[in-house]
């Protein structure tokens, strides 16, 4: 059974489960049609559906079209060629619990960069106008919610039918299993990674292809671009940028190493990532906002040194794993825990755990400037709306939620080492409050 679940109480996960698979397809929904035909106006959309009910949402939830499924297509297609293609040098993943080593291909960052340039250039030379995206932007965001739906289900038939590797099992609840997935490591042939797939290349460059989709329709629709959208395009694609620089250090993460394949990460990252991640800028489109030199500036400062911190915490770590402790951590030798555990397979195995640099500050620190910068992109739609802070408060409680599950499941790991290392870095990501 997936860890994820066993960190709340049994009832609450599972009502949270239902309520996540029955609301959430609809919800992505209701953010495209309030950024994109109710203003940016959560109190719209609201009053519109109290006077329409059920119905009303029938009718403003988009079909299926075939330029959206087209458009669609050709990325999917397009990312998983390169996916496939390009040149990366050979990484591995951490030891799961089964004692299986996982072995991925790093070209995220060539993937993105490629195609990045390859959309702007069909842009700059008029083979394809991004607009299109925009304006089909819910015919796709309701192309991918039904796509993906039947994307997870084919992941529960393949975790059941044709396991890839060892790391795969069932809960014996149908809900349970299509939600949290049966596989951790699922793929399709020998070097395709499904997960990298759906979170790294569909989802996170999506995460960068939308936001110059929305400067180039703001452009079009205004004759020019406002300072708002460019600080909060900028600092997005500083960011994703990060991620693919650091991307072989993702595949190290919760979301990789320990989410098995299912709804909450397939889904997730196909639908709710592309919309919800977006949503910023995506109000920005028909709200554009001026915010005059000095305050674009404060603003996008403050967002690159959020996301800067929030790298070199990762890198920090990464060094000190990478060297086995044997580096220095802002100057000095770094304090650490030796920890040793055993796997399922009986075999006992060491880990280091770091409690100096940015990782003696809490144990799960680089959330807060990664909360930070995400506000430092949504705040230039300043206050008019709530819409532009759903991301901000979305990502809060899931990173929150997450240490949370980080921490139960190192506590079952470590056992005492795991209580010596609390007893360091007593807080567990804000630094003297939490």
């Amino acid at each position: 059974m997936a860890e994820s679940q066993l960190v709340h109480p049994p009832l609450v996960t599972y009502l949270s489960m239902i309520a996540l698979l029955t609301l959430a397809p609809p919800f992505v929904i209701l953010m495209w049609y309030t950024n994109v035909h109710a203003d940016g106006s959560v109190l719209q959309t609201f009053n519109y559906l109290r006077e329409n009910g059920l119905q009303g949402l029938i009718d403003i939830w988009p079909r299926p079209s075939a330029v959206a499924g087209k458009i669609i297509i050709c990325y999917a297609l397009f990312e998983a060629a390169l996916q496939l293609l390009l040149p990366g040098k050979t990484v591995q993943g951490p030891i799961s619990p089964t004692g299986h080593r996982p072995v991925y291909k790093a070209n995220g960052m060539a993937a993105y960069a490629v195609t990045l340039i390859t959309y702007l250039s069909l842009w700059w030379f008029g083979i394809f106008n991004p607009t299109i995206v925009y304006d089909h932007l819910g015919e796709i965001l309701s192309t991918l919610n039904f796509g993906s739906l039947i994307f997870c289900l084919f992941l529960y038939i393949k975790g059941h039918v044709a396991p890839s590797s060892t790391d795969h099992g069932s809960s014996g609840n149908i809900i349970i299993d299509f939600y949290w997935g049966m596989e951790l490591y699922p793929r399709i042939g020998k070097h395709f990674d499904i997960k990298v797939f759906t979170n790294c290349r569909f989802g996170m460059i999506s995460w960068g292809v939308l936001p110059i989709t929305y400067c180039i329709k703001q452009y079009e629709e205004y004759g020019s671009l406002s300072d708002s959208m460019l600080v909060n395009t900028i600092l997005t694609l500083v960011y994703v940028t990060k991620f693919f620089w650091w991307e072989a250090g993702y595949w190290n993460t919760m979301d990789i190493a320990h989410d098995r394949a299912g709804f909450y990460i397939c889904w997730g990252c196909l639908v709710w990532l592309p919309c919800i991640y977006t949503s910023p800028g995506m109000y920005l489109v028909k709200q554009p906002v001026n915010l005059g030199l000095q305050l674009a500036i404060y603003i996008l400062v403050a967002g690159v040194l959020c996301v800067y911190i929030n790298y070199d915490c990762d890198r920090q770590r990464q060094e000190f794993r990478r060297t086995n402790g044997k580096c220095l951590v802002w100057g000095k030798a770094p304090s650490k825990i030796v920890a040793s555990y055993t796997t399922t397979t009986g075999e006992t195995k060491t880990s280091l755990l770091l409690t100096s640099g940015w990782w003696g500050l809490a144990r799960h620190f680089h959330y807060v400037p990664e909360i930070l910068a995400s506000f430092f992109w949504s705040v230039p739609a300043l206050f008019n709306h709530f819409i532009p802070y759903f991301y901000v408060i979305y990502l809060t409680i899931l990173l929150f939620d997450r240490a949370k599950r980080d921490d139960d499941r190192c506590k079952s790991k470590y056992g005492k080492y795991w209580k010596l290392y609390c007893e360091k870095v007593p807080y567990r990501v804000i630094p003297g409050i939490y």
